[in-house]
């Protein structure tokens, strides 16, 4: 008699395979399973492994047998002190503080590094400026002034003459912070260089203006050319990493600055209600991912261009490359390259969005480690 997996749960035959007769162990079973298949997947969407929600308990015990004294209280201790000193090393600054949001980060670095001086520069498309509903301008009363609409960086004449319009005239207001972020979400995760950074903060230590990076995706950055995660850090007062957004936590940020800065975010934190009793369970995962994140990122780089590069020389596919790109490209594709491409890649086990006029857009994760670039490229090319 034949079984499919369906057929095995159903019969009496898996109670005695999975030496129990119970339906939690038939889950257990059947749970284990998706996570050899969740484990072959590759995702071409997105900038993190997914972690299906049916095995998250199973890999937060695995994470407390590996790891002791995990727990903290009211967000000091534990994994939480771990992981803000091990960012602290990474990202080359005093000291770190938890948040358990980004835009909670973002509002707190900002708001410390104006004090007195409510007003401060931030990129239109930025996420503080587009995503963060005047969170800053509401709760702190800083405004804040957009600039380079459209694009990832703006020019140095435009900070210059923003700082200008501000404190020079009759009633001059002092410039308190300038915001940026990189990579740029809303420009296809186009990032700064650090030729851009350190010439925007040569100007700004000119006019006295400290600096917040808004980094939530900072580290997709790691195998840029020229890219080291300190030296980028260094011409900026504040720095924000996301945790959720591919470090596998469920939520949660990592402020970075000085011990003073830092003392004062604690006060922040804690006064802006997010002060939880415990984030162990965000922390954990984090800190488990930061081992070697910086090499793992690097490879996924060189795996994403080789699949691009390849895919380029076959006819009917045109990459289109992010000037100063991140983690994303797009293909387009000749309608007789369509013909089959999308069962292709759902039969080996590539997901993918869907094909837009043409356009597929690519989003490289760690999930492309787990095919070599030639399985890849024959689940696009077909029988070329």
């Amino acid at each position: 008699m034949t079984l499919n997996r369906r057929k095995f749960f159903g019969s009496s035959l898996s109670l005695v395979a999975l030496g129990s007769s119970t339906n939690a162990s038939a889950s257990t079973f059947a749970s284990h399973a998706a996570t050899a298949e969740a484990d072959t997947q590759v995702w071409l969407a997105g900038d993190s492994l997914p972690y299906p929600v049916e095995n998250e308990s199973a890999r937060l015990q695995a994470l407390l047998l590996k790891h002791a004294k995990v727990a903290d209280s009211y967000l000091g201790g534990g994994a939480v002190a771990a992981l803000e000193d091990k960012f602290s090393s990474l990202l080359g600054k005093e000291s770190s503080v938890f948040m358990p949001t980004g835009t909670m980060a973002n509002h707190i670095a900002i708001r410390v590094l104006c004090g007195e001086a409510k007003h401060a520069l931030v990129q239109q498309e930025s996420h503080v400026y587009r995503d963060e509903s005047n969170c800053v301008t509401t709760l702190s009363g800083i405004n804040m002034v957009p600039l380079a609409a459209g694009k990832t960086v703006p020019s140095l004449s435009e900070i210059s003459d923003a700082i200008n319009r501000a404190e020079i005239g009759p009633y001059p207001i002092k410039v308190g912070a300038i915001s940026l972020e990189s990579p740029v979400r809303r420009t296809q995760g186009s990032t700064l260089s650090m030729e851009q950074i350190n010439e925007i903060a040569k100007l700004a230590r000119s006019k006295h203006v400290p600096m917040h990076l808004d980094g939530a995706r900072l580290l997709l950055m790691c195998g840029m050319p020229g890219f080291e995660l300190k030296n980028y850090c260094a011409p900026f007062d504040t720095v924000y990493v996301s945790l959720y957004k591919y470090l596998g936590a469920p939520y949660g940020a990592i402020l970075s600055g000085t011990k003073i800065q830092m003392d004062k975010a604690r006060e922040l934190r804690h006064i802006l209600g997010g002060t939880q009793a415990s984030g162990w369970h965000a922390a954990l995962p984090a800190l488990e991912a930061l081992d070697g994140v910086e090499q793992r990122f690097a490879a996924v780089r060189r795996a994403g261009e080789n699949l691009l590069s390849r895919l380029e020389k076959l006819d009917g596919f045109i990459v289109h490359r992010i000037e100063q790109g991140s983690n994303i490209a797009t293909l387009e594709i000749a309608a007789k390259r369509q013909l089959g491409l999308e069962q292709r890649l759902k039969d080996a086990s590539i997901r993918a969005r869907k094909i837009i006029d043409g356009k597929l857009t690519l989003q490289f994760n760690e999930s492309l480690l787990r095919r070599d670039t030639d399985f890849l490229v024959a689940a696009f090319a077909g029988k070329d």
